[in-house]
């Protein structure tokens, strides 16, 4: 994954000047789940993550320490919360707002094309 740096190598944290970022743009077919930290304060993180096909590994689930509100832009993905029988569908547009430690994993995502997410991590 790749955390606050951007494709041109800059720090996107430093203040040094950088390009535009786009949302959309997908450069690569990763073999993973691929992270860009977008802003990171002491506070709040905002990172785009882009999945093609990925789920959480069979029995993992996210308890974070922090809320997290998520948001498709492109694709669909199913996230599965625990207890819940059905997984809530996404597609884009749509959003979620997760709670700290409300348990939850990836259930599904769509394999023929990336999904793009956008995800506010907050206290």
């Amino acid at each position: 994954m790749c955390h606050g740096v951007l494709r041109n190598g800059r720090d996107r944290h430093s203040g040094n000047q950088r390009a535009m970022d786009n949302l959309y743009s997908v450069l690569a077919w990763f073999d993973d789940e691929h992270a860009d930290v977008l802003v990171k304060t002491d506070s709040v993180r905002i990172e785009r993550i882009v999945s093609h096909g990925h789920a959480s590994p069979q029995g993992f689930w996210y308890d974070q320490h922090q809320h997290e509100w998520v948001a498709v832009l492109q694709g669909k993905a199913r996230l599965q919360f625990e207890g819940d029988e059905e997984p809530v569908e996404m597609q884009a547009g749509d959003s979620i707002n997760i709670p700290a430690r409300k348990r939850h994993r990836v259930a599904w995502t769509t394999p023929d094309e990336p999904t793009i997410w956008l995800a506010v991590f907050y206290p």
